[in-house]
């Protein structure tokens, strides 16, 4: 009896940690969802992109031979949804009982090793048989510590439980645990996988967005899903029409023009009027330093100028977001970044 009571215990337990992402929402609660949460993928099918990857986990899945899992690549490239959607596929309704779900960032203690997912690993439980499933999400947050003792867990735990862990860099993540996992690297999602998705949500909430609205979205995703859907809603919220101009102003994001006549500031001006005008202009659209030095990237890299003038401009462009990273005003490093034009327009001339 008391090996059973502790087992019931363990899946209420289990239960309660897997509410939210894991559990299906009714119609009604959905309209009041994040369109990221409201239209996330429940089936492997129902993936946009990623389709290698979807292939090689449907046949693991198929033969009933589920590796150790490492997912990694940039945010909102559908390693959650994927492994959500595999849980769901696995376990259908037994998923709450089946399934951990934790988020390392939160909780990456060696203490959580020990104690939660040991616990789950070690437990039977009572209305389910077969292999258990821990999600452990933005594991790259883990301390070494904790992915030393994790790597012990995964090792004595393998016949009845398989780990699914996600992170956005893999070389944050120890050899030892890269080894236990078969590891798959999920690509920034493709324009035209995007562009497909993002017209069936258009048209199921009537959103108003004109061609060139689009196009600034799916720039500014940069194959980041969960960041279109976000934006998009947001624009839906604040806008009746959606445009390129509403995009890049929701988003605080420089436009393709704002970036043309600062280069042109920087390029022809004085030093005094370039730097006034680029202050006013951040100050007018409340655009930050480091998203107009993302921008000026390509223009620095297609300029009609010599390569070692090229090179000299971009190395003072990451110097200048080194130093931002580190506590240096923004004052300062947009007064270097005029400068290191100058400089640099000196020396096409010479």
């Amino acid at each position: 009896m008391t090996d059973n009571s502790m087992d019931i215990d363990e899946v209420s337990v289990v239960s309660s940690k897997a509410k939210g992402k894991l559990a299906d929402t009714t119609a009604k609660g959905a309209e009041n969802l994040p369109w990221v949460e409201k239209y996330r993928p429940t089936s492997l099918d129902e993936l946009v992109s990623q389709s290698d990857i979807v292939d090689t986990l449907q046949r693991f899945i198929d033969d009933g031979k589920l590796p150790h899992l490492l997912f990694y690549g940039p945010p909102g490239t559908g390693k959650t949804t994927t492994i959500l959607a595999i849980a769901r596929k696995l376990y259908g309704k037994n998923l709450g009982s089946m399934v951990l779900e934790l988020n390392a960032s939160d909780d990456r203690g060696i203490d959580v090793i020990r104690d939660q997912i040991k616990t789950f690993a070690s437990t039977r439980t009572v209305f389910s048989s077969g292999l258990k499933l821990v999600i452990l999400d933005e594991a790259d947050a883990m301390t070494t510590p904790a992915q030393a003792a994790l790597r012990r867990v995964i090792e004595k735990y393998t016949r009845n439980v398989r780990f699914c862990i996600i992170c956005n860099y893999v070389s944050k993540i120890i050899p030892a645990v890269q080894s236990r996992c078969t590891r798959f690297r999920f690509a920034p999602l493709k324009l035209t996988d995007i562009n497909g998705r993002l017209d069936m949500i258009v048209e199921r909430e009537q959103v108003d967005i004109t061609s060139d609205g689009k196009d600034a979205l799916i720039k500014l995703s940069g194959g980041d899903m969960r960041r279109v859907l976000n934006v998009l809603q947001a624009c839906h919220a604040a806008y009746p029409r959606i445009d390129s101009e509403e995009v890049y102003a929701c988003t605080g994001q420089p436009s393709p023009d704002d970036i043309k006549r600062v280069v042109d500031w920087m390029l022809n001006d004085d030093f005094h009027v370039a730097l006034s005008n680029i202050v006013n202009l951040k100050r007018d659209k409340g655009l930050a330093l480091q998203d107009i030095i993302t921008e000026l990237t390509p223009f620095v890299n297609n300029i009609g100028f010599p390569a070692s003038t090229r090179i000299y401009l971009l190395e003072q462009m990451a110097e200048i977001e080194h130093h931002m990273s580190v506590g240096s005003t923004e004052k300062i490093q947009l007064s270097a970044l005029v400068g290191s034009f100058k400089v640099g327009v000196e020396m096409a001339g010479n």
